[in-house]
C-alpha cells in the first residue's frame, strides 16, 4: 500500500511501518519458516512498486504468485483491515506478464549464444581454464569463419568442427586438446537434455519489456520456476544471464528516488544450495554493485542461515516471520536472527522469533538516513491480489492479451553455424578429394615422365651402342683392308727384290 509516497507494509500496534522506496536498491530479506507468511509479504511488496510504477521481475518458485492477476476477497480481508484500523484499501488486480523458458505457462525466454560470448558460457558450464581457452577458440573460428552461434546446436557444431581440426588450429591458435573438447561436448549435452535448446535460440529477449509500465502501474514480469529449478545447470544458466544483461544493460544512475526495477527470488535457498562457483560469484557482484544502476533484489527464503553471509550483509530491509526452534541447530539459527537487527529495549526479540503468528512479523527497514530503524513486531497488511492460485485458464488468457503478446511466440531459425557447418564440410571434402586427384594425377604423370625418360635413354643407349658396334665393325675391316694391304705389299716388294 502506498502512503505518503512510501510503501507500508503493515503495523506495529498503533505505528505504521514502511519502507522508502528510495532505500530498495539497498535489497532485503524475507524469512520465516513455511507457512508463517512469506509468500503474503512479497506480494504486498510487489503490489505497493506496481502502484508506485516499478516494474517486477519475480521467480515464482512454488507456481503460487499467479493470483496477481485476480482481484482478491474484500470480504476475506476486512477482518484484518479492521484490526489494523485500515481504511481505504480496495482489493484489485495488477498488470503481470508471465514468461516461461519451456514455453508452456508463459511467454518465452530466449537468449543468443554470440551475445552471451564464450566468457560467460564458460562461466556458466563452469568449464576449468583449459577448457576456457578452446571455448575462445571455438568464437574465434567461428567469428573469422563469418558463422554465427546463435542456439546450442550451433555451438555444438562449432566444437565438434573445432575438434576434427584440432592439430590446424592448434598451430594457430594455442593447444586444442581432443579430450578437452570432448569434455565441453558433454557439458552442452547436458544444458541440451535439460531444456537448453529452448533457451538459447531467436527472437532474443529484450530486458527492455521487462522494465516497462501499464496505465501507470509497473509490470509484474512473472518468471515460472517451478520446472525450471528442477534442472539445475539451466536455471543456473538462466539466472547467470538475467543478472548479467539486467546490470549490463541499466547505465549507472545512483540513489534514485525508487528504483528502476526490483528482484524478488522466491525459495532462494534453492538458488544457494550446490549453485556453481560461477554463479554465487555472480551473485555476489551484482548484489554489491547493483545499487549504482537502481535495482533492487530482495531473497526470500526460510532462514538467514541459507543466504551465504557476503550476500546476507548487503540486505539492508529485513523481515523475519516466525521461525521454528525446537532443535539445539535450530535454536541457534534463530538466536543469530535476532541478534541481526537493531535493538528494540521493548521487546524480546529473541522469545518473539519463533513464537509469532501467521502474518506477522519482525521488520527492520532503512531510514531516511539510510541506518536500521529498530525492530518492530509487525501485523503485515494483506495482499489486495488474489491469494489463491489463478487458473490455468485465467492464466492463459492473461498471456494472450498482454501488449507482449506475438512478440517471442514464433520462433525462427536463421542460418547459423549449425546450417552452414556441413556445407563447409562437404566443400571441404570436395576439395580434400579434388586434392587428392590432383595429387594422384600428378604423381601419375611424374611417372610416366620417368618411364618415357628412361625409355628414351633406353633408346639413346641402344643408339649409342649400335653405333659404337659399327665403328668398331668399320674399324675391323679397315684395319683388315689394311692387313691385307701391308700384306700385299711386302709381298710385292719381296717378289720385286728378287
Amino acid at each position: 500500500m502506498i502512503k505518503d509516497e512510501k510503501i507500508l507494509i503493515g503495523k506495529a500496534e498503533e505505528k505504521e511501518i514502511y519502507i522508502l522506496p528510495s532505500k530498495l536498491n539497498r535489497h532485503g530479506l524475507i524469512a520465516g519458516a513455511t507457512g508463517t507468511g512469506k509468500t503474503v509479504t512479497l506480494k504486498v511488496i510487489a503490489e505497493s512498486l506496481a502502484e508506485l510504477g516499478v516494474p517486477s521481475v519475480i521467480a515464482d518458485v512454488k507456481g503460487d504468485l499467479t493470483g496477481m492477476i485476480v482481484p482478491g476477497d474484500q470480504e476475506g480481508i476486512q477482518e484484518r483491515l479492521d484490526s489494523m484500523d485500515i481504511k481505504d484499501y480496495e482489493v484489485r488486480k495488477y498488470p503481470v506478464h508471465f514468461y516461461d523458458i519451456y514455453q508452456t505457462r508463459g511467454h518465452p525466454i530466449r537468449a543468443m549464444l554470440q551475445d552471451m560470448g564464450p566468457l560467460l558460457i564458460s562461466r556458466i558450464l563452469d568449464l576449468s581454464e583449459a577448457q576456457q581457452g578452446i571455448m575462445n577458440i571455438i568464437f574465434r573460428v567461428a567469428q573469422d569463419m563469418e558463422l554465427d552461434i546463435i542456439d546450442l546446436k550451433d555451438l555444438q557444431a562449432m566444437a565438434s568442427y573445432v575438434g576434427e581440426h584440432a592439430q590446424e588450429y592448434t598451430l594457430k591458435y594455442g593447444n586444442v586438446s581432443k579430450q578437452s573438447v570432448g569434455a565441453i561436448q558433454r557439458r552442452l549435452l547436458e544444458l541440451e537434455s535439460q531444456g537448453g535448446e529452448k533457451f538459447f535460440g531467436m527472437p532474443a529477449l529484450d530486458i527492455e519489456d521487462w522494465l516497462q509500465t501499464e496505465n501507470g502501474l509497473g509490470i509484474m514480469n512473472m518468471i515460472e520456476c517451478e520446472e525450471l529449478y528442477n534442472h539445475p545447470l539451466l536455471y543456473s544458466t538462466f539466472l547467470f544471464w538475467m543478472l548479467t544483461e539486467i546490470y549490463n544493460k541499466l547505465p549507472e544512475v545512483g540513489d534514485l528516488e525508487k528504483p528502476k526495477v526490483v528482484f524478488f527470488f522466491d525459495e532462494a535457498h534453492l538458488l544457494f544450495n550446490d549453485a556453481p562457483r560461477q554463479l554465487m560469484e555472480k551473485i555476489e557482484q551484482i548484489v554489491k554493485l547493483a545499487r549504482s544502476k537502481g535495482i533492487g533484489i530482495f531473497f526470500i527464503t526460510q532462514s538467514p542461515g541459507d543466504i551465504p553471509g557476503s550476500v546476507l550483509a548487503q540486505l539492508s530491509n529485513r523481515i523475519q516471520h516466525s521461525l521454528r526452534a525446537y532443535t539445539p541447530a535450530e535454536i541457534k539459527v534463530a538466536k543469530l536472527a535476532a541478534e541481526s537487527f537493531r535493538e528494540n529495549p521493548n521487546l524480546d526479540v529473541v522469545e518473539l522469533i519463533s513464537n509469532m503468528k501467521t502474518g506477522t512479523a519482525l521488520v527492520s527497514t532503512l531510514g531516511e538516513d539510510g541506518a536500521p530503524t529498530i525492530v518492530e513486531k509487525t501485523k503485515i497488511l494483506p495482499p489486495r491480489s488474489s491469494m489463491t492460485i489463478a487458473s490455468t485458464d485465467r492464466v492463459m488468457l492473461a498471456i494472450e492479451t498482454d501488449t507482449i503478446y506475438g512478440k517471442y511466440e514464433r520462433e525462427y531459425d536463421p542460418e547459423s553455424a549449425y546450417e552452414n557447418i556441413d556445407t563447409i564440410r562437404a566443400e571441404e571434402e570436395e576439395a580434400k578429394r579434388a586434392a587428392e586427384e590432383e595429387k594422384i594425377r600428378l604423381k601419375e604423370e611424374e611417372k610416366r615422365a620417368k618411364e618415357e625418360a628412361k625409355a628414351e635413354a633406353k633408346k639413346k643407349n641402344e643408339k649409342s651402342w649400335s653405333d659404337q658396334m659399327a665403328q668398331k665393325a668399320k674399324r675391323k675391316v679397315e684395319n683388315e683392308m689394311l692387313n691385307i694391304g701391308i700384306r700385299q705389299a711386302r709381298k710385292f716388294l719381296k717378289n720385286f727384290l728378287k
